[in-house]
């Protein structure tokens, strides 16, 4: 959101809303406006102590929509010992809430997973959100009981993005990543019917991107 509550006047008629604000203004912090009350809200997992607003878990009666902004490795890869921890801790919550029941993981996780996930990756490799540690971050995830909706559902489409710079008319050119996702427990895999990019809505560096899912 890289807001407080309150600093915008934005109440959807017919939704709840719960925040989870960065302690620094103008930075980082996710919300969820819901429909359905949830059972219960939890703020952060263990290790996320910065203050930084980044995981928001909403628990529903079959499943728990987990809301992640991911660390952003930065340039040089200065903040990678921080990310991995990061991963590590989220990976262990997202098991941890699985046991109980299934799991929806949503977010910008700031990382394009594969090749055909950017446009250039060749020049990009090694860079922050395309470095194998951050990858193999994925991959292990992915590896633990979870499914990448959008390339279960379109494992060879190409050209299809989330984010691009504001530098050199990426956008306009599609020169892009995706690195936004909705990941589910692979128990649900079979109820996911669609997995949406909403590429031309307008408004952000960011599209975006939609789950269908009969629960």
């Amino acid at each position: 959101t890289k807001m407080k509550e309150g600093q915008a006047d934005f109440a959807p008629e017919g939704y709840g809303v719960v925040y989870h604000s960065a302690e620094k203004a103008g930075y980082a912090g996710t919300a969820v406006f819901y429909r359905q009350q949830p059972e219960a809200v939890t703020t952060g997992l263990a290790g996320e102590n910065t203050g930084e607003g980044r995981v928001l878990t909403l628990r529903y009666p079959g499943f728990y929509l987990v809301n992640c902004y991911t660390p952003n490795a930065q340039p040089e890869l200065k903040r990678l010992p921080y990310r991995m921890a990061f991963e590590d801790d989220m990976r262990a919550y997202l098991l941890q809430l699985s046991a109980d029941r299934p799991v929806i993981y949503c977010g910008d996780l700031n990382v394009a997973h594969r090749e055909i996930d950017l446009k250039n990756p060749q020049s990009n490799t090694g860079n922050p959100g395309f470095s194998p540690q951050e990858r193999d971050k994925m991959t292990e995830l992915l590896a633990a009981g979870f499914t990448d909706t959008f390339r279960w559902l379109y494992p060879d489409k190409t050209d299809a993005y989330t984010w691009w710079s504001y530098r050199f008319n990426a956008r306009r050119n599609n020169v892009g990543w995706r690195i936004d996702y909705f990941i589910v427990s692979d128990s649900l895999r079979p109820r996911v019917k669609d997995a949406l990019i909403y590429a031309d809505v307008l408004g952000s560096d960011h599209c975006p991107i939609g789950l269908e899912i009969n629960l």
